[in-house]
């Protein structure tokens, strides 16, 4: 998330609803995901002004972040 933000894309470790909370999703819990694996959800919001470009700015920072993350510069946690 933070590699992310220093990229300049807004994304969520939750729901809006749970905001603050440390819990996993209530909703992923709920669609059977598995509560280690639901601690590692972002959330991705989209609305009427976003636009393709949006999409691929997203994109190309989430390749750059697991990249560095799986070349050991940064770290997972599980």
């Amino acid at each position: 998330m933070i590699a992310l933000d220093l990229a300049g894309v807004a994304v969520s470790s939750g729901s809006a609803c749970s905001s603050g909370k440390v819990t996993p999703s209530h909703v992923l819990g709920a669609m059977g995901v598995r509560p280690e694996l639901a601690r590692g959800a972002i959330r991705l919001s989209l609305g009427w002004s976003s636009a393709e470009r949006d999409v691929e700015r997203f994109s190309e920072a989430f390749r750059r972040a697991i990249e560095r993350m799986r070349a050991g510069r940064a770290r997972l946690a599980f």
